[in-house]
């Protein structure tokens, strides 16, 4: 009897054990899960967007089924694409998208796992890629504004798979490379660099345009520099006429005599400097009145 009652306990601990191991379930911090009932999705544990909760979980009851998908972000990748620019330039475009699962439950109704959502999002990156770069021209996508052309394609593929309630997000998309065609490389490298030269020799008329102003609006700032200059030395000039002849004035009232005899030997001076100065005057001349005899006055 002992024997039969210790047969039943040890099924019964292995019965417990096993069924309790169907209740328990693990969540790893990379990880989120949700917990299906009959097919339907009732509770998810450590979903993107809340606080990490990992750790060792129990189901409601034993046939629940639990689910797991990837916490961390996810990787999309599509073939290079053949992208027609607004130039009607033809690129080789390879691209990614990183996305993440952002609401699982969601996610699990729409797709149920990783690969089929791959497939879903692929034709939305290419048709937003095309869309996007089908609008712009080829510099653009080459050398120009491609950190803005990345964040159009990932709002647009975002915008439908919003609409097609996938429960993802994409994080970002990159361009890895856009090459052109090896039978239209060099003629668009002409173009770019025909463009570059036009760009420059804009710039350098504008700056020679720039430098004649410059130089026309300093010589006419010299010329009104030089023109007042003039005319403070005019101004100065005759004061000093004026006072010199003032002081002229005031010694010929004071002295005539004297001021005539010195006025004399001014012009004599001036005459006969050199030495060599020829001059025919009449005996009674009044420019040598003050040589009138050979002893003097």
């Amino acid at each position: 009897m002992g024997r039969i009652l210790s047969v039943f306990l040890i099924l019964g601990a292995i019965l417990g054990a096993v069924f309790v191991s169907t209740m328990l379930y693990t969540v790893d911090l990379r990880e989120q899960a949700i917990v299906l009932r009959f097919g339907q999705p009732v509770h998810a544990d450590n979903t993107w967007g809340t606080a990490p909760n990992p750790g060792l979980k129990m189901k409601k009851l034993p046939w629940d089924q639990v689910v797991k998908f990837d916490r961390r972000n996810l990787m999309l990748d599509i073939p290079p694409q053949e992208i027609l620019a607004s130039d009607q330039e033809r690129l080789i475009v390879d691209a990614f998208a990183r996305f993440r699962i952002s609401d699982p439950l969601q996610f699990y109704k729409a797709v149920k796992d990783q690969r089929i959502a791959k497939t879903r999002l692929a034709p939305f990156m290419e048709g937003s890629l095309r869309r996007v770069l089908g609008g712009v021209k080829s510099n653009d996508i080459v050398s120009g504004h491609r950190a803005q052309l990345m964040i159009a394609i990932r709002d647009a593929v975002n915008a439908q798979a919003k609409q097609s309630k996938l429960g993802v997000e994409i994080m970002d998309v990159k361009i890895r490379r856009a090459d052109l065609p090896e039978q239209n490389a060099n003629k668009v490298y002409s173009r770019m660099q025909s463009e570059r030269q036009q760009a420059a020799s804009k710039i350098r008329a504008e700056g020679e345009e720039k430098a004649r102003t410059i130089r026309a609006e300093a010589a006419r700032t010299v010329r009104v520099i030089l023109a007042k200059a003039k005319e403070k030395a005019s101004i100065t000039k005759g004061e000093g006429d004026a006072r010199r002849n003032e002081i002229y004035a005031a010694a010929y009232g004071r002295d005539p005599e004297f001021f005539a005899f010195s006025r004399s030997m001014e012009a004599y001076e001036k005459a006969l400097k050199d030495g060599k100065t020829s001059m025919v005057l009449t005996p009674d001349s009044d420019f040598f009145k003050y040589y009138g005899k050979q002893g003097g006055k």
